[in-house]
């Protein structure tokens, strides 16, 4: 039998490819967020990806994919136990963004999934206000 001389993988450098193999991971759930990949972040949240991950920004998966449009996303992550309301580090909430964006669609899986138009900063409410879209105003007013 051969005898090997390489060195073997200190543990510093064992968990630097950890680390690297869990960032390349959470940037495949957060693409997947983005791009509105409904079954592959479903198969990510049944392996056990929190379905409240967030990016360095505190934008979560839900942030991602209302942002985007994505309603069947936005409809299964709030089924998987998403918060509706949980805001990014800039205070914004995905209620909000889907305002900004015209996701009427993501929007409306927001409420239903029980999204806050008053929670944030600036709420989905004072956004509908900022941008003039006196319809979402008046839906929102009720809430």
């Amino acid at each position: 039998m051969a005898e090997s001389h390489e060195p073997l993988p200190s543990a510093a450098a064992a968990e630097a490819s950890e680390e690297a193999e869990l960032i390349e991971l959470a940037g495949r759930i957060f693409e997947a967020a983005r791009s509105g990949d409904a079954e592959a972040l479903g198969a990510f949240l049944t392996a056990g990806a929190p379905a409240n991950l967030a990016n360095d920004r505190g934008d979560t998966l839900l942030m991602l994919a209302a942002y985007h449009g994505h309603a069947a996303a936005v409809r299964l992550l709030l089924e998987r136990g998403a918060d509706p309301n949980l805001a990014n580090d800039r205070g914004q909430t995905p209620l909000a963004g889907t305002v900004f964006k015209g996701a009427d669609e993501a929007l409306t899986a927001l409420l239903e999934g029980g999204a806050d138009p008053h929670a944030g900063q600036p709420s989905a409410f004072d956004t509908a206000q900022m941008f003039g879209k006196q319809e979402l105003v008046d839906r929102f007013a009720g809430r």
